[in-house]
């Protein structure tokens, strides 16, 4: 009996983590990517990373990949931390020293999201395909055939969606999944750790992820201080310094901006806003801000699904985003893909190892994701409203989905 072919659409860090996992177990896979390369678009900087990470890399990597992962990671927080915007305390909650934040059962620490995605594409070289954008795909008795922007066509025996937030796959395959604007905004900025930044830098946004409380906006803020720099892990990583991760975050109206000339702003000018609707914050936080790598700077809209009911099984399947898609509350996003993405490999892989069915193991994997992924995104939802309630309202709500429990490492 052959091998089933599997074809990816996403090469994001489930997609690619879905790879690796398989082609582990000697399966046949292809990873199909709508971008032209890796850094096309922004996508992000700083994650926190969960024993769902560790579990998930640690089941999916070979050995040696795992290991590099854990060599680049970020060093961990010892406290997350509310400041107003003039730096007074609000709130401290140290973090617990007795863990083993390398372990996989109790992996908490920062990764970057380019290092974590260079790591996953490591020996899949060929597999991965980039221009590749999805137009379209049609289910038969003999499998799933694809359809290409760039009009290629191929054919596979199972089709995993891991193509995010505006997935084709889900469109094509469950065009009754809704994805709903919360209302939130966040601009992203990173500044680099350099000789004339680090004095600048207040005791507590050194002790980990740290919330700045500053009415209607609020900022939030994560160090990524590497075990190892990535280019001296393996020197075909790229080169990456220390950096402050920041983000200021609100309801679309607190910008001061026509939602749509917002999403509009080119990084400049969003470097600027943020630098106008921050006057009020202590001149260390402004210093910060200013030295920020202007062309690193990206606007976010932030989106959750819609639970979706269950639906019948067959050879297409989703995962991460492009199913669940939530806030950035608790770190969950990232986490959550990966642990799709290794509960998928190890129910295909067991089901292929039994001589199962193809479709009745992609049912088991979906039965298991709904519930963990959709409580994923209702958490999110109810600490928006525990948190909003104590911290600023609107602010404190994006602040908890950017920097809760989990983040504050």
């Amino acid at each position: 009996m052959r091998s089933p072919r599997i074809a990816v659409v996403g090469a994001g860090l489930g997609g690619l983590c879905v790879a690796q996992g398989l082609r582990r177990a000697g399966l046949e896979v292809e990873v199909y990517e709508r971008d032209a390369a890796p850094g096309a678009r922004q996508q992000g900087y700083r994650l926190h990373v969960d024993a769902r990470t560790g579990l998930a890399l640690r089941d999916c990597l070979p050995a040696e990949l795992f290991q590099l992962f854990l060599a680049t990671c970020g060093l961990p927080g010892r406290a997350f931390t509310v400041l107003t915007e003039q730096l007074r305390l609000l709130h401290r909650t140290p973090l617990d020293p007795a863990a083993d934040p390398y372990a996989p059962q109790t992996l908490s620490t920062s990764v970057d999201r380019r290092t974590l995605r260079e790591v996953l594409s490591t020996g899949l070289g060929q597999q991965i395909h980039y221009q590749y954008e999805l137009t379209g795909f049609q289910q038969d008795a003999e499998g799933v055939a694809l359809r290409f922007a760039n009009g290629h066509r191929t054919r596979a025996d199972l089709l995993v969606g891991a193509d995010g937030v505006n997935s084709a796959v889900r469109r094509g395959y469950l065009p009754h999944a809704r994805v709903a604007d919360t209302g939130g905004r966040v601009v992203y900025g990173r500044t680099e750790l350099t000789a004339a930044v680090e004095p600048l830098l207040p005791a507590p946004l050194r002790e980990g992820f740290t919330a700045v409380v500053a009415g209607r906006l609020g900022l939030a803020t994560g160090l990524v201080r590497f075990r190892r720099p990535p280019e001296q892990a393996a020197a075909w990583l790229s080169p990456a310094g220390d950096y402050l991760m920041w983000a200021l975050a609100g309801p679309a109206a607190a910008f001061g901006q026509p939602d749509g000339r917002l999403a509009e702003l080119d990084p400049g000018e969003l470097h600027k806003l943020v630098g106008r609707l921050t006057t009020s914050f202590h001149p260390d936080l402004r210093e910060l801000l200013a030295a920020a790598t202007v062309a690193d700077t990206f606007l976010v809209r932030v989106r959750c699904a819609e639970p979706v009911p269950a639906w019948q099984p067959t050879r297409v399947t989703v995962l991460g985003d492009a199913i669940h898609a939530m806030s950035p509350a608790r770190g969950s996003g990232a986490n959550t893909a990966l642990q799709d993405a290794a509960l998928l490999c190890r129910t295909l892989i067991a089901a292929l190892a039994e001589g199962g069915d193809l479709v009745t193991a992609i049912g088991a994997y979906e039965a298991e994701m709904r519930e963990y992924g959709f409580a994923a995104v209702a958490a999110s939802r109810e600490a928006e409203a525990a948190v909003g309630a104590r911290h600023g309202g609107p602010v404190g709500r994006l602040l908890r989905r950017l920097g809760s429990r989990p983040l504050g490492s």
